[in-house]
């Protein structure tokens, strides 16, 4: 499909992965509207691309991430709410009090079974909770298992989307001008370098192996 005009290759190149499946999550599943609470875990490509897309959209942000720093870059992308999730463990009441009780509308559970009974409590009844990775590991089990049913809440999980869903967000990438936040390029002969570097988790949003 055509990219846009105003994008070149390197802002192009993360459209159709971590772009498209937060688009999923947000707007596809999450059905986000303007007024929402949408809650993101990490600062990696998926999150950050769900802050500006739900942003795009109206919506109040929540993010959480292991570093000052990080949320600090978060702020300046319209993050509302960070929380340190090293330094508040229990962050899926944290979200709570900070959002007087009510909760997110739309979780972004990129985290796995390691963060999923966190992001339940985090959640707002008749909440959606797109599943999408296992980043924070598979060994954990969900202690909160009734609050499912008693927040009426919607877990779906997803791998990236559809061409439809790609060309709606191409389209809206373009009319409001999101752009990618690349942390760092490798040239291609240094590309075990790049995977070293995303392994280590030092990075937000994207990292890029240039041909």
């Amino acid at each position: 499909m055509r990219v846009p005009d105003g994008l070149n290759d390197l802002q192009a190149a993360p459209l159709a992965a971590a772009g498209l499946t937060a688009w999923n999550a947000v707007v596809e599943v999450g059905k986000v509207k303007a007024g929402d609470t949408v809650l993101c875990l990490g600062t990696g490509g998926v999150a950050i691309y769900a802050l500006q897309i739900a942003k795009a959209h109206g919506a109040r942000v929540a993010i959480t991430s292991s570093s000052d720093e990080k949320l600090e870059l978060a702020r300046t992308l319209g993050a509302d709410i960070t929380i340190n999730y090293r330094a508040t463990p229990e962050w899926g009441a944290e979200l709570m009090t900070r959002t007087g009780n009510a909760g997110a509308d739309i979780v972004v559970e990129t985290g796995g079974q390691g963060t999923l009974g966190q992001s339940i409590a985090a959640a707002a009844v008749n909440a959606r909770i797109p599943i999408i990775g296992v980043t924070a590991g598979m060994g954990a089990t969900i202690s909160n298992y009734g609050t499912i049913i008693g927040k009426n809440l919607v877990l779906r999980g997803i791998a990236n989307g559809s061409r439809a869903m790609l060309v709606d967000f191409v389209r809206a990438v373009d009319a409001n001008g999101i752009e990618p936040v690349v942390q760092k390029t490798f040239p291609f002969d240094e590309a075990p370098a790049a995977y070293a570097y995303l392994a280590s988790a030092e990075h937000v949003g994207k990292v890029l192996i240039e041909f």
